[in-house]
C-alpha cells in the first residue's frame, strides 16, 4: 500500500518538472524570438539606409551620363534644345518600360496560387436521380 503513493508522487513530481522545463524552453524561445526580431529590425534600418544612398549615387551617375550623352549630341550639330528633348523622350520610355514591369509583377503580391488554393471548392449540384438510392 506504501508503493503506490510513493510512485504517484514521483510521477507529480516528474510531471511538475517537465511542466517547468517547458516552461523555460517556451521562455528561452520567445526570448530568442525578440533578440532575433530585435536584430531583424537593426538590419532592415540599415538595409533601408543603404538603399536610399545607392538610389542617390545611381541617380546622380544616370544624370551624369545623361548630361554627357547631350554634351555629345550637341558636339556633334544637334541643337541642345533637341538634344534635352532626346534625353527626356528616352528617360519617358525608360520609365513606361519600369512601369509596365511593376504593373506586371504587382499581380503576384496578392498571393493568387494561395488565394485560389485557399476558396471553397462549388459543390456539384444534387441531381434528384442520385438521390433516389436515399428513397429505398
Amino acid at each position: 500500500m506504501h508503493a503506490q503513493p510513493a510512485k504517484d508522487v514521483s510521477m507529480l513530481g516528474d510531471i511538475q518538472a517537465l511542466w517547468e522545463e517547458l516552461q523555460g524552453l517556451s521562455h528561452d524561445r520567445f526570448r530568442l524570438a525578440a533578440l532575433e526580431t530585435r536584430r531583424a529590425g537593426q538590419s532592415l534600418t540599415t538595409m533601408l539606409t543603404a538603399a536610399v544612398m545607392l538610389g542617390l549615387i545611381l541617380s546622380t551617375a544616370w544624370l551624369g551620363l545623361l548630361a554627357a550623352g547631350i554634351q555629345w549630341l550637341i558636339e556633334h550639330d544637334l541643337q541642345a534644345s533637341h538634344a534635352i528633348l532626346l534625353a527626356v523622350a528616352g528617360n519617358l520610355l525608360l520609365a513606361l518600360v519600369l512601369f509596365a514591369i511593376i504593373r506586371a509583377r504587382s499581380n503576384y503580391l496578392k498571393f493568387p496560387a494561395t488565394q485560389r488554393s485557399l476558396k471553397a471548392v462549388p459543390k456539384a449540384p444534387c441531381d434528384k436521380r442520385s438521390l433516389s438510392f436515399l428513397a429505398r
